[in-house]
């Protein structure tokens, strides 16, 4: 990831943060979380010259790239199994 698209997917988390902090995303449709964050996607699309659509898709392809990343790091840090070895007390 570029730094430019760190910055574009910086944006878009940090207004994610404002209006999505309470949404319960297992209950709230997509359609209805897109809706809410369609003003930074067109700020977004007005300044990188784009489509709002192309700025979803962008958004959506950095995501998961960031996801699979913070993934990695994780299993790098404590290992391949899904669980961690908490004490017991």
């Amino acid at each position: 990831m570029t730094a430019e698209d760190a910055i574009f997917l910086e944006k878009i988390n940090k207004y994610a943060e404002k209006v999505l902090g309470d949404i319960d995303p297992q209950k709230t449709h997509v359609s209805e979380q897109l809706q809410k964050l369609r003003p930074v996607m067109q700020e977004l699309a007005m300044e990188y010259k784009m489509d709002v659509e192309d700025v979803f898709i962008k958004y959506m392809d950095l995501a998961s790239e960031a996801n699979v990343t913070a993934n990695a790091e994780f299993k790098a840090k404590y290992g391949e199994d899904d669980v961690m070895d908490l004490p017991i007390r």
